[in-house]
C-alpha cells in the first residue's frame, strides 16, 4: 500500500504519507504514522464530537478514529473497499496519543525536500489553516502538507482522550 513510484524525488528528503480525501491528495510526515489498517468496524461512543466515528481495539489499547472527511468539512461519502484507517502518533502538551484517521484512499510514500514545501496563501481565518503546514506541487497536483499534532484544539484533544478510556465490549 506505501510503495513509491513515480511521485519519488531524486534528492533526499523527508518521507511522507500520501492519501485522498475526496479527490485531493494530503499528506503527512511518516514518523507520525504508526501503522495502516484496512477498514474494520468502530464502535460508536456516545455523545462523541460528530468527527469521530467510534474506537478501535488496536491490540488492546482502545484507539479513537476521526471521520478526516467530516473534521475538514469535506462532503460526506460512503465507504469503499480503499477506504482505510492511517494510525497516527499526535503529541498534544508534551503527551503523545494514537489516533486512526479514516481516509479514502493510501497512495503511496514519497520523499520531499523542505525547500519543496511551499506556504499555503493566506486565505480567510488562518485558525482554520493552522494544520496545513504548506503545499507542494508533484505532477501537475497539489499536495497539502499536515502538520496532525495541530489538526485539533486542545478541547478535541480531552475528547478524544476521554473516548482513548472508554472500554471496548
Amino acid at each position: 500500500m506505501t510503495q513509491s513510484t513515480g511521485y519519488q524525488q531524486q534528492v533526499a528528503g523527508d518521507s511522507y504519507l500520501t492519501f485522498m480525501m475526496n479527490r485531493e491528495y494530503f499528506a503527512v510526515h511518516v514518523n507520525k504514522v504508526t501503522e495502516l489498517m484496512e477498514m474494520l468496524p468502530v464502535t460508536g461512543v456516545p455523545r462523541a464530537p460528530e468527527y469521530m466515528r467510534g474506537v478501535i481495539n488496536l491490540r488492546g489499547a482502545v484507539v479513537p478514529v476521526i471521520d478526516t472527511r467530516v473534521k475538514f468539512s469535506l462532503p460526506g461519502a460512503a465507504d469503499t473497499i480503499d477506504t482505510c484507517i492511517i494510525v497516527l502518533q499526535v503529541e498534544v502538551d508534551q503527551e503523545m496519543l494514537k489516533i486512526g484517521a479514516i481516509v479514502d484512499s493510501v497512495a503511496e510514500v514519497i520523499e520531499v525536500t523542505p525547500e519543496a514545501i511551499q506556504s499555503l496563501p493566506t486565505m480567510g481565518n488562518k485558525e482554520r489553516t493552522r494544520f496545513i503546514q504548506g503545499v507542494i506541487k508533484l505532477d501537475n497536483k497539489f499536495i497539502m502538507i499536515l502538520d496532525v499534532d495541530k489538526v485539533f484544539s486542545n478541547e478535541e484533544y480531552i475528547d478524544l482522550k476521554q473516548a482513548q478510556g472508554e472500554t471496548i465490549q
